[in-house]
């Protein structure tokens, strides 16, 4: 049965240099809207507590301020992912669970995330990720049961360093592969955005 008394709060990592975009991806440009809005638009927030947008750039500040998301600044994005997600965690407060979502996915559905909450409300001692047929993908959702080996990360040790070590306890919830497509390059963004990687 679904437990609608937990508190989930929500991580948007956005901090990252992106070297391989050659350019602030956040700020890059998919179907009339930045993936940075389209990552925030994806967050189903009446599901969910607190968000925090954690970030290097001012502009994503404000945009984070504009959803009624709390922006947390990221003064050092060469430390690494697990530094993001050591200052998400302790924005966040207090949370049974805690939900990270990355903002390079354009075709991410906030439909998608609110299935995933589900998901974990259904089942809260375990770890849930979207993914396709079988194969994990991103956003995931931890119980605070991870979150010292979260805050244990170091440089660019994320999420699925832990989720490799608890394989067992992972809940998949099915999306369409498009949907969990990052774009690390220009070019990978201009092919998503003519059909070419929708498979």
């Amino acid at each position: 049965m679904e437990n609608k008394q937990l508190r989930i709060g929500c991580v948007v990592m956005a901090a990252g240099n992106a070297r391989r975009f050659g350019e602030n991806k956040l700020a890059a440009v998919f179907q009339g809207r930045s993936l940075l809005q389209r990552a925030l638009e994806a967050v189903p927030a009446e599901k969910l507590g607190p968000v925090a947008v954690v970030t290097q750039y001012p502009e994503a500040a404000a945009l984070a301020r504009g959803f009624g998301f709390r922006p947390v600044r990221n003064p050092h994005p060469d430390w690494g992912i697990s530094y993001t997600i050591r200052l998400g965690l302790e924005a966040l407060g207090p949370c049974d669970g805690a939900l990270f979502l990355v903002s390079d996915q354009p075709l991410l559905r906030r439909e998608a995330v609110a299935a995933l909450v589900d998901a974990f409300r259904a089942r809260p001692d375990a770890l849930a990720a979207l993914g396709h047929n079988g194969v994990r993908g991103n956003p995931c959702l931890f119980p605070a049961r991870f979150f010292p080996e979260l805050r244990s990360l170091t440089e660019d040790q994320g999420g699925s360093t832990i989720i490799r070590r608890h394989q067992e306890e992972l809940v998949l919830v099915e999306v369409p592969a498009c949907q969990l497509e990052d774009v690390d390059e220009p070019q990978a963004l201009l092919a998503l955005g003519r059909g070419e990687a929708l498979v």
